[in-house]
């Protein structure tokens, strides 16, 4: 049974009728721009196919009753206790609850309005894995409001409320990208972002490539502090660096060339971060003219690149992401591999000629189960549509 389905036969068992809507948001992977969206650089992520679901109507009245398939939990609240974060029994909500109830908030926030729904949602976006599953989960209550209130906004319009939901709701300090990619994905077709101007636009993804998402079935509970403390040798870096740089306001704003001119200006780590910083943002606009001509090659060895510098200049990978990238790399039909998301833990992304795809996929999960003992999931995904209502 797909999940599509899931969400509808719960949803009538429960509500005893069918619903009105069916909406979507897929989760997201980002192909190259790791760390840069907080230093006003340039991202490459897509949308993919695998998504969260939500079957809903209207309560008819300011009462939500969502329930969570994946948990098998239900969560009351009414309009009211939104800005409290308390459910319809006055108790503090659980922390899944404050996803759709940040959305609500938000939404309301800008004069939107928000109507009380019944709602059943489930998604095949693995939690925890650098995927974008709480953005995926924002855009698509996003859409079921806007469906039953009857408003219309530009889909990265509701990519910002949803950054603000997690931002001042949720209490998540993350970037744009991932709800950018969410509310915005197109089929087929990678995102390039400014993450200053906010201005973006797509690239091809050649049809005989697959993206290959690769779980290594390992979580990370530090991966909070670790990004803080990144953020702020970028900020250290910025602020030193404008001794010799007037006007600069992030590391978005010097040249490679530059940077290293000066790089013994920092201390180490801080030196370490920054170089990461400043050559991912060129990989990133190097890799621009290789997507528009085709050349999947070297838009790969870009990818090797990125993944060797989150693990030595970075230090945000991990044993058993590394291993997974090391491994992929040398198998037939693979152009690149590394490590996506924040980092320690989590998915690698690869880009695989199609028809090496299912060998490769059986491959890497033997040879990361051989020498791990860990079961991967690994995925076969396409760049997929943003959010949308369904029906």
């Amino acid at each position: 049974m797909d999940i599509s389905q899931k969400v509808i036969d719960r949803f009538e068992q429960r509500f005893g009728g069918k619903p009105e809507h069916i909406a979507l948001a897929p989760g997201r992977v980002n192909l190259l721009g790791e760390h840069v969206d907080y230093n006003d650089g340039f991202v490459l992520p897509a949308a993919i196919n695998l998504a969260t679901w939500i079957a809903f109507s209207p309560s008819g009245s300011e009462t939500n009753t969502l329930i969570a398939f994946d948990l098998n939990e239900e969560a009351v609240f009414d309009l009211k206790g939104i800005p409290s974060k308390t459910d319809a029994t006055g108790k503090a909500m659980a922390d899944w609850v404050k996803y759709p109830a940040g959305m609500a908030w938000a939404l309301s926030e800008k004069g939107l309005s928000v109507q009380g729904m019944n709602a059943v949602f489930a998604s095949d976006v693995p939690r925890g894995a650098s995927l974008s599953s709480s953005a995926s989960v924002e855009m698509t209550f996003g859409i079921a409001w806007q469906a039953l209130g009857g408003w219309t906004i530009k889909p990265m319009d509701m990519a910002l409320i949803g950054q603000r939901a997690e931002n001042q709701y949720v209490g998540m300090n993350c970037g744009i990208m991932d709800q950018f990619a969410s509310a915005c994905g197109e089929k087929d077709r990678l995102l390039l972002l400014d993450c200053r101007s906010l201005e973006y636009r797509t690239l091809p993804l050649p049809s005989d490539v697959s993206i290959i998402i690769a779980d290594t079935s390992v979580r990370r509970t530090l991966l909070g502090s670790a990004y803080n403390n990144r953020r702020k040798s970028c900020e250290e870096a910025v602020h030193l660096l404008s001794a010799k740089f007037d006007g600069l306001k992030s590391l978005r704003d010097i040249s490679v060339e530059e940077f290293e001119k000066y790089a013994d200006m920092l201390p180490q780590e801080t030196r370490l971060r920054a170089r990461h910083v400043v050559n991912e943002i060129e990989r990133t606009n190097q890799a621009i003219p290789l997507l528009e001509k085709g050349d999947v090659d070297s838009f790969g060895r870009l990818m090797n690149e990125c993944h060797a510098s989150l693990r030595d200049l970075y230090e945000v990978s991990g044993p058993e992401l590394d291993l997974m990238a090391r491994l992929a790399q040398v198998l037939p039909g693979c152009y690149g591999a590394r490590q996506t998301g924040g980092g320690f833990a989590g998915c690698t992304v690869n880009l695989v000629e199609k028809e090496h795809s299912n060998d490769f996929c059986r491959i890497l999960s033997d040879q990361y189960k051989k020498q791990t003992g860990l079961e991967p999931a690994v995925y076969i995904c396409e760049a997929a549509r943003g959010a949308f209502l369904l029906k």
